[in-house]
């Protein structure tokens, strides 16, 4: 699930935060789901709380960026619908107060700060790399399922 998909309504209005949070609760009330997103500021540790595991993917700003950009610039040349229907424009990605472009520079250090603390009390796995992400899919898709996945060594 995309938490995105849950939050976004059309103009790329947001849902109001009590309505995202049952879309959620409801998203996350089965015994078999993997969330996509973040949105601490909204939900808190709802989804946290929940997980069996939580999987970071803390890469490095020079390798996040770059795939912004890429994904960015496609879903515009394409003019790919996202959430509900919604598009991204250059002035939406770079000229809006609302820039992910800027979001992500922005916010990058104190984020990494704040999932560092806030992970802390969960079962967490932290992937910094590329490779390293690989080695633990592959290790997770080699492990039998009566097993735990767990982080690499």
């Amino acid at each position: 699930m995309e938490l995105d998909a849950l939050f976004w309504g059309p103009n790329w209005t947001g849902c109001p935060r009590d309505e995202f949070r049952t879309r959620v609760e409801d998203a996350i009330s089965g015994n078999a789901w993997v969330a996509d997103g973040n949105y601490a500021g909204q939900l808190g540790d709802l989804v946290l709380e929940r997980a069996e595991l939580v999987v970071w993917l803390d890469l490095p700003l020079r390798v996040t960026f770059p795939r912004l950009w890429r994904r960015t610039r496609q879903r515009m040349r394409d003019r790919t619908k996202l959430w509900p229907g919604n598009r991204e424009t250059w002035r939406g990605a770079l000229f809006s107060r609302d820039s992910l472009f800027f979001w992500a520079l922005r916010t990058n250090r104190q984020r990494r700060a704040q999932y560092e603390e806030s992970l802390a009390r969960y079962d967490f796995v932290r992937l910094r790399s590329a490779r390293e992400t690989q080695d633990w899919l592959r290790g997770a898709i080699l492990t039998d399922e009566s097993k735990p996945l767990r982080s690499l060594p």
